[in-house]
C-alpha cells in the first residue's frame, strides 16, 4: 500500500468519525476502526477508483457504478464475488483508508458480496443511512480535523512557552532538557562536540529485547538498545561532519528516536527518545533546539563577552572599524533574509542565523540580517528567501549590505531561494577606481538627487528589462516601474533599449557612490 501524500492537517481517527451520533455510521465489515486514521474524503462511482485517490481516503460511493444484472436474480454464479473483489483490491491498492457505502437512491442495502470483499482486503466498510448525506459526512471529517489541529496548535503553544520559561531559569541547560522530556513522555539527551552526553532529562520508553535478526550484539547496548541507537543517531547529525543534516530520525525496538544539530557551531547535538510520535513533537523539540543552541552558544564563551564589548564600544561612539576586530578575525558575508510566510519573530530569527552558523542576527522589520563568516558559504533554507553578498572586510560592511538587500530583491523577483551578489566584471579592473567613480558621478547626475530613479533603475536592468520582476522586487506597482524608467531616461537623455547604454549604466551604477536609503 503506498504512503498517503497527506496533507498538513492532522488525521482523523475513524473510530471519532463513527462516534458522531448525528451522522449515524456503522462499520459492518473490514478491520477495527481503532488504527484506521482518515486524511481525505472523496466521493466517486467510477469501477475502478484507483487514478483518482491519493491514498488515506475514506471513500465513499452508492453504488452507482455496479454494473447491472450484476446484483440481479439472473446475475452468474461468482459475477458479484469477482466484480466486489477487484474493486476493493483496486482501492487498497491505491491507498483507500475505509469506504463509505450509502444506501440511498440506487440500494437499500449493502451488497453482501461488498462485505466478503473488505473482509478478505481488510477494508473497512462503513454504511451509511439515508439519511447522512456524503456532504455531511465531508463537513465533519473537516471538523474533527479542525479540532485537532487547534488542539495540536495549543499544545505546541503551551509547550513554548514551557520551554522559554524553562530557559530564563538559573539552571537553563537542566531545565529545558526536564520540560522536553516531560513533554513528549521521553527522554531528552544534550550530547557534547566528542559526543558524550553532557546533560539528561527523563527516562527512554521501554524497548522490544531482541536485535533484529542477524545483528551482531554489542553487550554494552543490551540494556538499551534505543539509548544506544540514539548515540548513533547524533554523530550522524554532528555540526562539522562533511554533509551531515541538521536532523534525522530513527525508530528503534518501537522507540521513535530523533537527533537535531544545535546551530551555535560547537558540535552540540539534542537526542530525544519517545515512545510515540505525536503531532507537533517535532515542532516542539526543534524549539528546544533553538533554546540550546542559545544556552551553549558563543555567547557563554569569550567570543560572547567580545561581542558584548563591541557592542558597547559602538555604543559609546567608537568606531565600527576599531570595533569589528573584536568579533572575530576574517571576512564576513551579509546575509538578508525574507521568510515565504508570516513575518520572521525572534525565535524564527535566532534559529535562522544558528542554521546559517552565526550568533551575529538582526530582526529589523521584514528582514532578518545575519553576518556570517565568509569562510562558511549559506546554502538555501527552507521556508526562506535569502541574498547573499560578496565576502567583504569590516570598513566594506555597508557595501556588503547593499549588496545582500539587491540580492534578496533579485531573488523575490525570480523566485529562488538564494541570490548571491555576483562577482566584479573584469571591466571593472580596466578603468582605476577614481575614473570610474567620476565617470559614474557625471553619467548619473540628472538622477544623482533621486533615490528612487536610482534604485529602479538598477533593479530594472539587474531584471534584464522585466516590468513584473521589477516591481516584485520594489514592492511597487508596474505602472510605477514604467513611469519611473521613462523618467531616467528622459533625464539622462538615453535610450534605454540600447543594449551599449544599458551595459554602460550598469557599469556606472556599480562604481557610483551610493546615497543613503540605497
Amino acid at each position: 500500500m503506498p504512503d498517503p501524500a497527506v496533507p498538513p492537517s492532522p488525521p482523523v481517527p475513524l473510530t471519532a468519525l463513527l462516534a458522531r451520533e448525528d451522522l449515524a455510521l456503522r462499520r459492518i465489515a473490514g478491520p477495527a476502526a481503532e488504527d484506521t486514521a482518515i486524511h481525505w474524503v472523496h466521493t466517486s462511482e467510477m469501477a475502478d477508483p484507483y487514478p483518482y485517490l491519493l491514498g488515506g481516503e475514506l471513500l465513499l460511493s452508492a453504488g452507482v457504478h455496479i454494473p447491472e444484472g450484476v446484483l440481479g436474480d439472473t446475475a452468474a454464479d461468482g459475477a458479484a464475488a469477482a466484480y466486489f473483489d477487484s474493486y476493493v483490491a483496486r482501492i487498497v491498492a491505491a491507498g483507500g483508508a475505509a469506504l463509505g457505502f450509502g444506501l440511498a437512491p440506487v440500494h437499500d442495502t449493502v451488497p453482501p458480496a461488498l462485505v466478503a470483499a473488505c473482509d478478505t482486503h481488510g477494508l473497512p466498510l462503513l454504511e451509511v443511512p439515508p439519511q447522512t448525506t456524503f456532504s455531511g459526512i465531508a463537513r465533519a471529517v473537516w471538523q474533527l480535523m479542525a479540532q485537532a489541529r487547534l488542539a495540536e496548535l495549543r499544545r505546541v503553544t503551551e509547550a513554548q512557552q514551557s520551554l522559554a520559561s524553562a530557559a530564563a531559569r538559573p539552571d537553563p541547560v537542566p531545565s529545558v532538557l526536564r520540560r522536553l522530556a516531560r513533554r513528549v513522555d521521553g527522554r531528552a539527551v544534550l550530547y557534547g562536540p566528542d559526543g558524550t552526553r553532557i546533560a539528561e532529562a527523563g527516562s527512554t520508553p521501554a524497548t522490544a529485547p531482541a536485535n533484529p535478526a542477524g545483528a551482531a550484539a554489542d553487550p554494552a547496548d543490551a540494556d538499551d538498545p534505543a539509548g544506544a541507537a540514539l548515540d548513533a543517531l547524533a554523530r550522524v547529525v554532528r555540526p562539522g561532519r562533511a554533509g551531515a543534516p541538521a536532523s534525522a530520525t530513527d525508530t528503534v525496538a518501537g522507540v521513535h528516536l530523533a537527533a537535531y544539530a544545535l546551530g551555535a557551531g560547537g558540535g552540540f547535538v539534542l537526542g530525544v527518545a519517545a515512545a510515540r510520535r505525536e503531532p507537533g513533537d517535532h515542532t516542539i523539540a526543534s524549539v528546544a533546539a533553538v533554546l540550546l543552541s542559545l544556552l551553549t552558544g558563543e555567547h557563554h564563551s569569550g567570543a560572547g563577552a567580545a561581542r558584548s564589548s563591541a557592542l558597547v564600544r559602538l555604543l559609546l561612539g567608537a568606531p565600527p572599524a576599531e570595533v569589528a576586530p573584536l568579533l572575530g578575525t576574517g571576512d564576513r558575508l551579509v546575509v538578508h533574509a525574507r521568510p515565504d510566510a508570516q513575518a520572521a519573530d525572534p525565535v524564527a530569527a535566532s534559529a535562522l542565523g544558528a542554521a546559517l552558523g552565526s550568533p551575529l542576527v538582526d530582526l529589523a522589520d521584514d528582514v532578518v540580517r545575519v553576518l556570517v563568516p565568509a569562510d562558511r558559504a549559506p546554502e538555501p533554507q527552507p521556508g526562506w528567501t535569502l541574498g547573499v553578498s560578496a565576502p567583504a572586510a569590516a570598513p566594506d560592511w555597508p557595501a556588503a549590505d547593499a549588496q545582500a538587500a539587491r540580492a534578496l530583491a533579485r531573488a523575490r523577483a525570480t523566485r529562488s531561494p538564494l541570490v548571491r551578489h555576483g562577482a566584479r566584471t573584469a571591466l571593472a579592473d580596466l578603468v582605476p577606481d577614481a575614473d570610474a567613480a567620476a565617470h559614474a558621478s557625471a553619467l548619473l547626475a540628472p538622477i544623482a538627487a533621486a533615490p528612487a530613479l536610482t534604485e529602479t533603475l538598477r533593479t530594472w536592468l539587474s531584471l534584464h528589462g522585466s516590468w513584473d520582476r521589477t516591481a516584485v522586487a520594489l514592492g511597487v506597482h508596474r505602472n510605477t516601474v514604467r513611469q519611473r524608467i521613462a523618467r531616467c531616461a528622459a533625464l539622462l537623455e538615453t535610450d534605454l533599449d540600447d543594449p551599449d547604454v544599458r551595459m554602460e549604466l550598469w557599469f556606472a551604477l556599480g562604481r557610483a557612490p551610493r546615497t543613503a536609503g540605497q
